[in-house]
């Protein structure tokens, strides 16, 4: 499993410099869809830290949180951006929903998205090395 967290967090990084690199080109519909690649996959690295399972294939981040226990322990700002975050994997895939995302997305907008999604990464790989910590002591 551990192996399979390493997969899912290199990949993390990978998407983290994507979607800087959409910001600084003002793409900003593929901005929010490259963040939420970034919290579906630290949250699939947590679970192949933390589970004896394989993740399930879903692009749904409050149910991938749930599924690896780690939805108890994010505050309702965390919990409530898992929310909004996953609305951009479907809005940016289907024309239909593409330009009424593209209208709520700025340059501001995208920048505390970046940021949001940045921190909470963060968190998650922290979460999951004292969980890994403390399973090998």
């Amino acid at each position: 499993m551990e192996n399979n967290s390493a997969y899912w967090l290199d990949i993390v990084d990978y998407d983290l410099e994507t979607a800087e690199a959409m910001y600084s080109t003002g793409r900003w519909l593929y901005v929010g869809f490259m963040c939420h690649q970034v919290i579906e996959k630290v949250l699939k690295a947590y679970w192949c830290g933390t589970c004896d399972d394989d993740p399930p294939y879903t692009h749904n981040h409050s149910r991938l949180a749930q599924g690896c226990g780690l939805w108890d322990e994010m505050s309702e700002e965390q919990k409530d951006f898992l929310e909004t975050i996953t609305t951009f994997n479907i809005e940016a895939r289907y024309p239909r929903y593409k330009q009424e995302l593209s209208r709520r997305l700025s340059k501001e907008t995208c920048r505390n998205i970046i940021d949001t999604t940045n921190t909470l990464q963060l968190w998650i790989r922290e979460k999951l090395s004292d969980k890994t910590k403390h399973s090998n002591s």
